[in-house]
């Protein structure tokens, strides 16, 4: 099944945010998710099963490196496809 999932990461306690929320977006891409990264929250679209796993290995990441919350959606309703600027008005 093809679902969207969106992702928050916040780390907590760290001096520096970035090496956390890097260590999300390679996962995703280790797992062959292609992260569309925006300033508050990633998305991916996948195979649920590719998603989940991808969730739980890129969550242990993060707390591997520090204190981390994450907060994700997951819908099988919401996968956007990919079209032209002009025609996703219509």
């Amino acid at each position: 099944m093809i679902c969207s999932a969106q992702i928050s990461l916040y780390p907590l306690r760290q001096a520096h945010l970035g090496p956390a929320i890097e260590s999300v977006r390679a996962t995703f891409a280790a797992h062959g998710l292609q992260a569309e990264v925006g300033p508050m929250s990633t998305v991916v679209v996948g195979d649920a099963g590719t998603i989940f796993a991808a969730l739980a290995d890129a969550f242990d990441k993060a707390a591997q490196i520090g204190q981390a919350v994450m907060t994700v959606t997951v819908s099988n309703a919401c996968p956007i496809e990919r079209q032209p600027a002009d025609r996703r008005r219509e």
